[in-house]
């Protein structure tokens, strides 16, 4: 699923489009559900048994990545709007739209593992740290037995976005009050290269782990930093200019996906614990940046598609539910691509029935907060 003179360092909204922000103005952002879609592919394939060949954390990256640039686009938005950001409201959309699909997956989960239909232990400590958001330092610091029912392992990656936006829209007001706009996105790569940084010391003088580095909050915001960026970049008009032009344009993507191929081709223990991450994060910025302000050229059509952004929309559900029903359906069948369809359709149907049920209703009591 958006100059030649100085500015004050909030701005006019108009002075901000001048600039050329990345993010359109339109209510919907084009090509994020596509986006959406293509990452929770690439993590279901990946959990499927595919991981060998289909890079199950770059699906995490793009979604931490997508949440960076969606989150910061519409608190600029807001801020432009009000010259503040209601905070209060802030948090209250975000219970509103991960906490309800994220209980109900939680309570059946617990409930079949508990009767044993399910595989996996339950315990109130595992079901009260997936709930709050502490599912990455509760499997890495606090359960050495793996205590947790089967296929509920990904929840790592919700809590290392709240822990995030926990803290991320008060540095936000900070610095759209007191810093020149248009270097907010160096403030912030800088806090991309004291994380990268952190992951080195961890790695080279620590002898941190590869799930220590995967996992853990402090070691992976600069996935969501990376986005964050990218929604508050904003150009030289000739730069920007520049950068629509189609051989340039050919060029970016180019590029973009090229160091995805390098960031999974090279295969070096340290390099993956550490730059890995960094370029990814990238490598998404011009792939997303063409898929926004050109979504109907090659390839970013296709991430438009109805039914590719209907996938994403169901994405969440999908991600909460996949590995628990990957875990579970070896009753189906003997043959593992019959089970593994099996849990796609399942998948697919519960998070239906959780847009139709939860999503919908609540989607418009989120819009009051908005």
């Amino acid at each position: 699923m958006t100059l030649a003179r100085s500015l004050s360092p909030a701005g006019s909204a108009q002075e901000w489009r001048a600039l050329g922000m990345v993010h359109t103005q339109h209510k919907e952002i084009p090509s994020l559900d596509g986006w959406r879609a293509l990452a929770i592919a690439i993590v279901f394939l990946s959990h499927a048994g595919l991981g060998r060949i289909v890079p199950g954390g770059l699906g995490v990256t793009i979604f931490f990545f997508l949440s960076g640039y969606l989150i910061t686009t519409l608190l600029v938005r807001e801020f432009d709007r009000s010259d503040s950001v209601n905070v209060r409201h802030f948090y209250l959309r975000r219970l509103l739209r991960l906490t309800p699909p994220l209980l109900l997956v939680l309570v059946l989960t617990y409930t079949l593992t508990w009767l044993g239909i399910f595989t996996g232990d339950a315990s109130w400590s595992g079901f009260l740290a997936q709930l709050f958001y502490f599912a990455n330092y509760y499997v890495l610091f606090f359960d050495p037995g793996h205590t947790l029912p089967q296929g509920t392992g990904v929840f790592w990656s919700l809590a290392v976005e709240e822990h995030f936006y926990f803290v991320f829209p008060a540095l936000f007001i900070f610095l759209m009050h007191k810093a020149d706009r248009r270097k907010i996105p160096l403030y912030l790569g800088g806090l991309c290269l004291l994380v990268l940084l952190w992951r080195y010391g961890l790695v080279l003088l620590g002898d941190a782990s590869m799930d220590r580095t995967y996992y853990a909050t402090d070691t992976r915001i600069d996935s969501i930093l990376f986005g964050c960026i990218l929604a508050t970049l904003k150009l030289p008009p000739a730069v920007y200019a520049a950068l629509h032009k189609p051989a340039v344009r050919v060029g970016g993507v180019t590029l973009g996906v090229l160091l995805l191929l390098l960031s999974l081709a090279v295969r070096d223990e340290v390099f993956r614990e550490t730059l890995r991450y960094s370029v990814q994060g990238l490598a998404l910025m011009p792939l997303f940046f063409y898929s926004v302000a050109h979504p109907h050229s090659f390839p970013f059509r296709l991430l438009n598609l109805r039914w590719v952004q209907r996938i994403g929309i169901y994405s969440y559900s999908i991600y909460l539910s996949h590995e628990i029903l990957l875990s579970n359906v070896d009753w189906v069948s003997h043959n593992a691509a019959v089970n593994i369809a099996v849990a796609a359709v399942f998948s697919l149907l519960f998070a239906m029935a959780v847009d139709r049920c939860i999503d919908a209703p609540l989607r418009m009591l989120r819009a009051r907060f908005r």
